[in-house]
């Protein structure tokens, strides 16, 4: 399992019956979590001491309720700032667990010793963007929620990255694809987030059991002839890491060579020791 453990602005801190206890910052959220199947006494103060909890309905959905939380704040990683602000379905505007895999494609980019272009699809609130771009690397900024967009433009001034090579671009992402395609852009580094349901701008359906693997394939279609790496995050129950690595074994390391691995990601629970698993994540190097 890779695992985010080099954060300090944020922890999980316990989890149990459904729920996780997390720090964010100076604040304290409980969130629901499919993962979080046992029920462990829930001994920290801060199950009692929270400033936000997440309720779960039983008709789906949820809402927040709020202890003396401010309606956006500030977290770091490394050189990095991201502003948060919780909002409908549980979220806060960024996945901590992603940060093990900006580390590992960061320090491609770095080491690259060259122009890197990178395409970011699915791109949401701009964790990847920031990350590839603080480690050098243009980028192209692709989601169909002009608000996620936004978001990630905020992120990136946060970080010192107002004036940065970043393009941001409010589009489906298979249909920005094609259209780079024709226009014969390529991009030495891939980065995509897929959803396992969704909607473009003008209606387009994803669902991610049919469309991700031809998405794949549509993507090597806009690779450089010395790509760099190729990263699919998955949170789909069924995809699990052999099944990313099969389809990146199919379409990219069969054209470029290279190495593909996948595996869960994870974060540190701090009171126990152990690890919490957020999903999956299929790599590929050129090496």
């Amino acid at each position: 399992m890779w695992i985010a453990d080099n954060w300090k602005d944020y922890e999980v801190i316990d989890c149990s019956d459904g729920e996780k206890l997390e720090r964010w910052g100076k604040y304290m959220l409980v969130r629901p979590d499919p993962q979080v199947i046992w029920n462990t006494p829930k001994k920290h103060m801060g199950w009692k001491k929270m400033n936000g909890h997440y309720h779960r309905s039983n008709k789906g959905g949820g809402e927040w309720e709020f202890f003396d939380l401010p309606k956006q704040w500030k977290i770091g990683y490394r050189d990095l700032t991201f502003n948060l602000q919780p909002f409908s379905f549980k979220h806060t505007g960024l996945f901590p667990e992603q940060a093990v895999n900006w580390d590992w494609f960061s320090k491609i980019i770095k080491e690259a010793d060259r122009e890197v272009k990178v395409l970011n699809l699915f791109a949401y609130t701009g964790g990847a963007t920031v990350a590839a771009a603080k480690a050098g690397a243009k980028v192209t900024h692709v989601d169909a929620s002009k608000g996620m967009v936004t978001w990630a433009k905020e992120n990136a001034a946060s970080s010192g990255l107002s004036e940065a090579p970043i393009r941001y671009i409010v589009d489906d992402c298979v249909k920005f694809v094609e259209r780079e395609i024709r226009r014969g852009n390529k991009y030495d580094g891939i980065i995509m987030d897929p959803p396992s349901y969704g909607r473009g701008p003008k209606g387009e359906i994803w669902k991610i059991e049919d469309k991700i693997h031809p998405f794949i394939q549509l993507c090597t279609q806009v690779m450089s002839d010395n790509p760099l790496f190729f990263l699919i995050n998955s949170y789909t129950t069924g995809l699990q890491p052999a099944v990313l690595s099969y389809m990146i074994n199919i379409e990219v390391t069969s054209k470029f060579g290279g190495k593909a691995v996948a595996d869960e990601i994870g974060l540190p629970v701090s009171s126990n020791g152990l690890v919490l698993p957020c999903g999956a994540s299929g790599r590929w190097e050129n090496k």
